[in-house]
């Protein structure tokens, strides 16, 4: 493949103090990593060159001055990088939470939307962050995504995906407290969530998806005698769904009792699921899989993805990280980045 066809993929170290660094210098070992995309590492050098003692591996790159000159090169076999100075090292301890490594991932995170803006590149792959740190850092949203959002101009509906191999999820309320989910919950919401990961299933090469719709209460309501969100509110939002045209057969279907759902997926009827809340999800899927889980950031103007577990710091600096969801968060960033580039080439040419 040209490099001219490759996505300009960007990567970052993660937090500072957790297995960020380690599982990119992991990752860029690999030889078949470099083959995905023209990919461009930002971070800081010393951060660099730690998270490849820690993991053991000595990984080449090709210097840039910016991700503003990552398009242009025409030899992509080896992994650029972009240095930065967003942190020193006396400013880490390694395994704790620390606002200067939340204000360091918060930098370089802007840094790339900026480039993103600027349409230098087609997707970012960050290590993982803490959010903790990152709001002692200056934070001042509830999540990553939200700052994603506000910083990119989305107007639009916005919410997080999260992957296992061909399964998705995506939810109608995210980090909010258990006792305020019911609030989030509108056919609207559940309509533009379940639409969103149907087209990103598509823009990450899936045909023709099917998505399952979980209920909210337990055994999907017991039709109305323990909660009426699933008549009133999930069913009406599945009909409408079902109702407008799509480019594959009924691909919406619900609503179903959370606690059989993801049997239906793991049978292989459903390739996605919507969720009404957190911990809905990510238990069947952590369970599922952990160590191979990707968040996708949906309805942003760019593909974001990062791998789903968090920046371990109880194994921080041991070299003892496991690479395979970061691996699998940057093949989902490739896939999107190329689709990406396919629509905005076929814009520049109407």
């Amino acid at each position: 493949m040209s490099a001219a066809s490759l996505p300009v993929v960007a990567l970052t170290l993660g937090d500072p103090a957790g297995i960020g660094a380690e599982l990119i210098a992991r990752l860029l070992a690999k030889p078949e990593a470099v083959q995905q995309a023209n990919l461009v590492l930002i971070g800081d050098p010393w951060l660099w060159e730690q998270g490849q003692r820690s993991a053991g591996r000595q990984v080449a790159t090709t210097p840039l001055a910016g991700l503003a000159q990552a398009r242009a090169r025409t030899d992509t076999r080896l992994p650029a990088f972009v240095a930065v100075n967003s942190i020193a090292a006396a400013q880490v301890q390694v395994g704790q939470v620390g606002a200067a490594g939340g204000r360091s991932v918060l930098q370089v995170l802007d840094q790339c939307m900026d480039a993103a803006l600027a349409g230098e590149i087609d997707a970012i792959c960050f290590a993982p962050l803490n959010k903790q740190a990152m709001k002692l850092g200056g934070l001042r949203h509830e999540d990553e995504l939200h700052h994603f959002a506000e910083y990119l101009g989305v107007q639009g509906y916005f919410c997080e995906f999260n992957t296992l191999g061909d399964l998705w999820t995506s939810r109608i309320s995210s980090h909010v407290p258990l006792k305020d989910v019911a609030n989030y919950l509108s056919q609207e919401r559940i309509a533009q969530a379940a639409e969103l990961l149907y087209n990103a299933l598509r823009a990450s090469g899936m045909a023709a998806p099917k998505v399952a719709i979980a209920g909210f209460n337990p055994h999907n309501g017991d039709g109305g005698t323990c909660g009426r969100e699933e008549i009133d509110i999930i069913a009406p939002a599945v009909r409408a769904l079902q109702a407008r045209d799509w480019p594959s057969d009924a691909p919406f279907h619900g609503p179903f009792p959370a606690d059989t759902i993801f049997l239906k997926a793991q049978a292989g009827e459903y390739q996605a699921i919507v969720t009404m809340y957190h911990d809905q999800g990510q238990i069947a899927i952590k369970l599922l899989g952990f160590s191979r889980g990707v968040t996708v950031q949906g309805g942003l103007p760019i593909p974001i993805t990062t791998p789903a577990h968090g920046t371990a710091y109880d194994i921080a600096g041991q070299g003892r990280a496991n690479v395979e969801a970061t691996w699998q968060a940057l093949l989902i960033a490739s896939r999107m980045g190329r689709a990406r580039m396919g629509v905005a080439q076929a814009t520049a040419c109407v």
